[in-house]
């Protein structure tokens, strides 16, 4: 590039030279070779500039045409062409000697001058590549030094050797300048390179911090907001000065059983699907998040959108149940919970939307929940257990009653299922599950198991006294428990206190434990073989298997009440029973129906041969002193 520019800048000087050399010519009676020569001279200049305009062969075509992208033999081959124009422009203006006799002419002054001037030209223009500018010199130094000796004379002697040290001294600066050239444009060219690297560098820099920014933010699987990314968007929200928002959460029905079925593939694939699903049927200003496993959430401006937030649930339940590839219709579901708000914080609408998804799932698949004012209450309550729990238990302000479990068609009593019940002095009696599941959040499950498990023995105690040993007590555990607490060191080590035989006793796991067997089956080993029966409460509603029945060494499985209570107007609860009641049968396992409320249940569960029974139509849950007045009044039930 620099000895195109070098060349397209001296050859115009050249040309006025050249025509200048003409008019002394001719000035001096040489016209007609003068004419000639400016010819041959102008020839050489317009060869040169058309090699100068010759395009250089490109690296990548698609590029622009940049030093870093020329071909190094192409660019070789015009720096070659170039040298051997100024080789023949030189030897051009060799012939200058005709014009003035050898130089021994009037007029040789001027042309020595003009020549002195266009090599040191040469010479300055030419710092890029000496071999060019030195292919142009020397010839027309050589022949003026040639000249000079031909002529003769001590004056025209000095004058020759002048004109080769000057020769000598313009190639030398020549070679020297193409040095310094080369040196300040390889530092040029690192100072670029190093420029370009830092350029790189931090453009890198910053493509990496948003990488990682969107990757603190974004679920990696779905594409979707995170927890993260979601609560940082969330807090945007409500900081804009919107006043009311609505927050869904949706949870799948049936995923696990994918997972289980298909692999962990399949199931990454069926949450893929369902963020594209959902992204796609909401407007872009509406919040979509992925906040882990198979739990999605949705934040949006109602008043940004055409449908109520019920319609919306509705909708997106009906996009996720379409059915999937590979899977059969109905296989996947969602529940949701939605939670309305007014000036509400976004941890606080997101313990209300869960609360509504709880109550979702509780009434089936595909069902959405608006939180209301019921679970508003039944959300103050839980929060006010949380708060009392501590203190109930240890002032003794609990209770545990006691249900019957009856035998051969209900005619036998065969055991007592303990419940713990709380009073409690703003909400009243507080149901078992609630006062489970607060004390597994709440740090104080094992506090609550020792106090259950202190009346559950007191009760075995009190049913040896009255002869009445063969009976059994069952009291339930909940999967936290079990994973949270060394139950079987705590059973095991209060039976033998107690001296109790571990026969008496009966835990009761729900359904839900079968799932994870690995954190369950050492504890729930260890007491089977200490003698003590396990039982899996609520069977029918989870997704427990064949083998798990097995691993957890369960000696009796109870029907959910869902599935008993309208068994006698509804032919699928039928089917159901007779399947688990077959099921156990084959395995060799006892099987008890919940939730017997009239007689014509209990018949119906009789022809089907249900021998164990437990409901209010036999009797309900009663305090300590209570259980103990209804066996004595029933003996017919216990002899």
């Amino acid at each position: 590039m620099a000895v195109r520019r070098s060349m397209l800048i001296s050859i115009p000087v050249s040309f006025v030279l050249g025509l200048t050399s003409l008019l002394v010519a001719i000035y001096y009676g040489n016209g007609l070779a003068g004419l000639w020569w400016f010819l041959a001279s102008s020839l050489a200049n317009i060869g040169r500039v058309v090699l100068c305009r010759f395009p250089v062969r490109l690296l990548d075509t698609d590029k622009p045409a940049e030093p870093k992208n020329l071909d190094p033999s192409s660019v070789k081959q015009h720096l070659f062409l170039q040298s051997i124009s100024a080789a023949v422009s030189g030897v051009v203006w060799a012939f200058i000697a005709v014009l003035c006799d050898g130089y021994t002419a009037p007029q040789t002054v001027f042309y020595l001058t003009v020549l002195c001037g266009i090599t040191a030209g040469a010479i300055t223009h030419g710092f890029a590549y000496a071999r060019m500018p030195v292919c142009y010199i020397v010839p027309v130094l050589l022949s003026v030094a040639g000249c000079l000796i031909y002529a003769g004379g001590f004056d025209h002697y000095c004058l020759a050797a002048t004109t080769i040290l000057y020769l000598v001294a313009l190639t030398r600066a020549a070679w020297e300048s193409e040095g310094l050239f080369r040196q300040s444009s390889r530092l040029k060219n690192e100072a670029t390179a190093m420029a370009e690297s830092l350029e790189a560098a931090k453009d890198q820099a910053t493509k990496a911090a948003a990488e990682m920014e969107y990757r603190a933010t974004h679920d990696a699987l779905t594409g979707l907001l995170d927890r993260s990314g979601f609560m940082q968007e969330a807090a945007y929200f409500s900081s804009s000065g919107t006043t009311g928002l609505v927050l869904m959460l949706l949870d799948l029905d049936g995923f696990k059983s994918i997972n289980d079925a298909f692999g962990h593939k399949a199931g990454d694939r069926v949450l893929v699907e369902v963020g594209r699903r959902l992204r796609q049927s909401l407007q872009d200003h509406v919040l979509v998040a992925r906040l882990g496993g198979d739990e999605f959430a949705v934040l949006f401006d109602p008043a940004l959108c055409e449908e109520t937030p019920s319609i919306l649930a509705a909708k997106l339940i009906a996009t996720v149940s379409i059915p999937f590839a590979s899977f059969d219709a109905g296989r996947i579901g969602v529940s949701i919970g939605v939670c309305p708000s007014g000036q509400l914080d976004v941890d606080e609408m997101l313990v209300r939307a869960d609360a509504a998804l709880y109550r979702a799932k509780a009434q089936g698949r595909n069902r959405h929940y608006v939180f209301d004012e019921d679970l508003r209450n039944h959300l103050a309550m839980k929060r006010d257990i949380e708060r009392d729990l501590a203190n109930a238990i240890s002032n003794d302000a609990l209770e545990v009653w006691f249900q019957p479990i009856l035998g051969e068609g209900g005619r036998k009593l065969t055991d007592l299922e303990a419940l713990v019940r709380w009073n409690h002095p703003r909400h009243g009696w507080v149901p078992s599950a609630d006062l489970v599941t607060v004390a597994s959040f709440s740090g104080l499950a094992e506090p609550l198991f020792r106090y259950i498990l202190k009346d559950v023995c007191a009760m075995m105690q009190t049913l040896r006294a009255m002869n009445l040993g063969h009976l059994r007590v069952a009291m339930n555990i909940s999967p936290r428990e079990i994973s949270q607490i060394g139950v079987d060191n705590l059973i095991i080590a209060k039976l033998h206190k107690l001296d109790l035989p571990a026969s008496m006793l009966e835990i009761e796991i729900t359904e839900d434990t079968a799932k994870d067997i690995q954190s369950v089956q050492s504890k729930l080993s260890a007491l089977a073989k200490a003698g003590v029966r396990i039982a899996v409460d609520d069977f029918g509603v989870g997704y427990s298997s064949m083998s798990s029945l097995r691993q957890l060494h369960v000696d009796r499985i109870k029907i959910d009440r869902s599935f008993v209570h309208g068994i006698a107007n509804s032919t699928d609860d039928r089917n159901v029973v007779q399947s688990i009641l077959t099921l156990g049968k084959s395995f060799g396992i006892e099987v008890v129906a919940e939730g017997v409320e009239t007689e014509a249940s209990r018949n119906i569960l009789r022809q089907l041969g249900c021998s164990i029974m437990q409901g209010y139509y036999f009797a309900r849950p009663m305090p300590h002193h209570e259980a103990i007045k209804w066996i004595n009044q029933s003996r017919s039930f216990v002899e």
